[in-house]
């Protein structure tokens, strides 16, 4: 997994992003979230509110999003917490973006399940187009992130881009992926075999008679 530390605090961040606020559709949201939670324990929504302002920050970007550290301190005076222990939540949670990152950011599972399915392969296609872990490409299109477990091992090998998986990857399959990403197009999500979720490959083996209706096997037992 690459390192995870915050971008450098220069005066050129600070004046880029010192002026964040909530646009108005995400102040309306703000509101309806911090509302979930009883009066003195609004600490409790730094996980959404981080999460809605990376996202703000990736629409006002054109990438995936981060959180610059005046951004983080932002949500903090929100909340009326220490924006160090804003920081620790964000550094915390690998779904936070804690430096400037692509349109798409690829995150490739390489733990056991996926590494013996052939996640070398999709690390591989991700190299054929200019990619390198932990960095993001000079066209500003792809930014490539080795992963811990992202809890498709059934599916393996796997990658989330920005919000959405791609399952029982190929290195063809993964190339038609970034192809149809690149072009503006929306791939398949999920898996890219016949298959449905992590049903069996081909469709069921067993309890046929539950993909027709919900059928009652128990008089079988």
């Amino acid at each position: 997994m690459a390192e995870r530390h915050f971008a450098p605090d220069t005066p050129e961040l600070r004046a880029e992003w010192s002026g964040f606020a909530w646009e108005e559709a995400n102040a309306k949201l703000a509101a309806e979230i911090v509302a979930r939670y009883p009066a003195g324990r609004q600490m409790s929504a730094s996980i959404p509110f981080l999460d809605l302002a990376q996202r703000q920050v990736g629409e006002m970007t054109g990438t995936q999003g981060w959180l610059p550290q005046p951004v983080i301190e932002f949500v903090a005076r929100e909340l009326d917490m220490a924006p160090i222990a804003v920081m620790e939540v964000a550094s915390f949670y690998t779904m936070f973006n804690l430096v400037p990152v692509g349109k798409f950011h690829v995150q490739v599972c390489g733990t056991t399940p996926c590494m013996l399915r052939g996640s070398d392969d999709v690390l591989a296609t991700c190299k054929k187009r200019g990619m390198t872990k932990g960095h993001t490409t000079a066209d500003g299109l792809w930014t490539l992130t080795e992963v811990e477990c992202l809890g498709a091992c059934a599916n393996a090998p796997m990658v989330q881009i920005n919000d959405d998986n791609y399952e029982d990857l190929t290195a063809d399959s993964m190339t038609a992926i970034l192809d149809a990403l690149a072009r503006g197009e929306q791939p398949r999500i999920g898996p890219q075999i016949d298959r449905q979720t992590s049903a069996p490959e081909g469709g069921p083996s067993s309890l046929k008679k539950m993909a027709e209706r919900n059928y009652d096997y128990r008089s079988q037992w």
